[in-house]
């Protein structure tokens, strides 16, 4: 697997040894979409105003971000970070935004409780969704994670693992709220968020559950509504090769009921390696609230090569197509868009971390 680095700054403790590490990683990139009526977007839908594609044909703002990561282990129990992201907001300005900033205490090895801004491990890859560099794609497949495009809750959560023989059960919970700005001003606000998820480890061997509810409200002025989300993924990786998986469902008055998943298959040949994804979202139901059904499927095939330490290059192509009569993850929907068709994407990143 592929991980970030950290280095020491900062002050010292009385053996002499920081308790600061810096870190950080990033993004730069650019997307093609073939779609000249409709932008493609990463995974975070109307949290951002455009992409590529009707805004402009070759987009810099889809992939690319910058951060910086500051953690202080004050001593062996208690320690606190903070992350900081300059990426494409709503406003369509990069201004830096906090996404972590919690303090840790490990009461035991085993358990532990931050407290403050976290992440929303729902997913396979939450913990480095955003960070290019520990991720076999250019982003992870849309088709899943639009589902949950805000990534992090400001609250409480706890973690406790498990040991038996060679497998690690780590049981994690949470509960908090947060708000998000949305294109033109507006607020989606997530009250009461609670979720429970389970990662087991076992050699080469991955598997992640999780189970996500929250009540909603998509603007200012619009009741609160249930949302709950279901996800089970796994990957595994002995070294030359690996394979991954996820599936999510998604059951909302707010947004309609979605199921979405994807496998990813690569081969690791020296510093290149050549991947391939088949990805799939299925609207089930349209709640209406002139929001097209998002149903699509993707096939697509990349490479990434390490071409240095904590660099590397990726080139992804990815075909869409579109269900008959809907706008799949299409943002910024123009009036003479005809839905359903097919939509190609072509994506190069360079991706780093420090």
């Amino acid at each position: 697997m592929w991980y970030v680095t950290a280095a020491s700054a900062g002050d010292s403790t009385d053996s002499g040894q920081s308790i600061f590490s810096l870190s950080g990683f990033g993004t730069l990139g650019v997307a093609h979409s073939s779609e000249d009526r409709a932008d493609f977007v990463s995974n975070t839908g109307s949290l951002v105003p455009d992409g590529a594609g009707h805004s402009r044909r070759w987009s810099f703002d889809v992939d690319s971000r910058v951060a910086a990561q500051l953690t202080a282990d004050f001593d062996d129990r208690l320690s606190a970070v903070v992350q900081v992201i300059a990426e494409q907001q709503a406003d369509d300005t990069y201004t830096p935004a906090v996404e972590w900033a919690n303090v840790k205490y490990d009461f035991t090895p085993d358990f532990s409780v931050r407290v403050g801004r976290t992440i929303l491990p729902a997913f396979l890859t939450s913990t480095y969704r955003k960070v290019g560099y520990a991720n076999p794609w250019v982003r992870p497949p849309v088709e899943v994670y639009t589902l949950l495009p805000i990534s992090n809750n400001d609250g409480v959560d706890a973690a406790y693992k498990l040991h038996t023989g060679d497998v690690t059960n780590t049981i994690e919970t949470l509960y908090g709220q947060k708000d998000s700005k949305t294109v033109g001003g507006g607020t989606v606000r997530a009250r009461d968020t609670w979720e429970i998820t389970d990662t087991l480890e076992y050699g080469d061997l991955t598997a992640h559950a999780a189970y996500h509810q929250v009540r909603l409200s998509l603007a200012e002025g619009i009741p609160f509504s249930p949302v709950k989300l279901f996800t089970l993924g796994a990957s595994y990786d002995p070294g030359d090769w690996f394979v991954m998986g996820e599936f999510a469902a998604n059951r909302s008055d707010a947004v309609g009921d979605s199921n979405g998943w994807y496998v990813t298959g690569g081969y690791r040949i020296g510093d290149f390696t050549p991947y391939v994804t088949y990805s799939r979202l299925d609207a089930l139901s349209n709640p209406g609230l002139g929001f097209p059904p998002a149903g699509q499927k993707n096939i697509s095939a990349g490479v990434r090569w390490d071409f240095h330490k904590n660099f590397d290059l990726k080139l992804q192509y990815e075909h869409i197509r579109l269900d008959a009569g809907s706008a799949g993850t299409l943002s910024d929907i123009q009036s003479d868009f005809q839905p359903g068709g097919t939509v190609n994407v072509t994506s190069v990143v360079v991706d780093f971390v420090f």
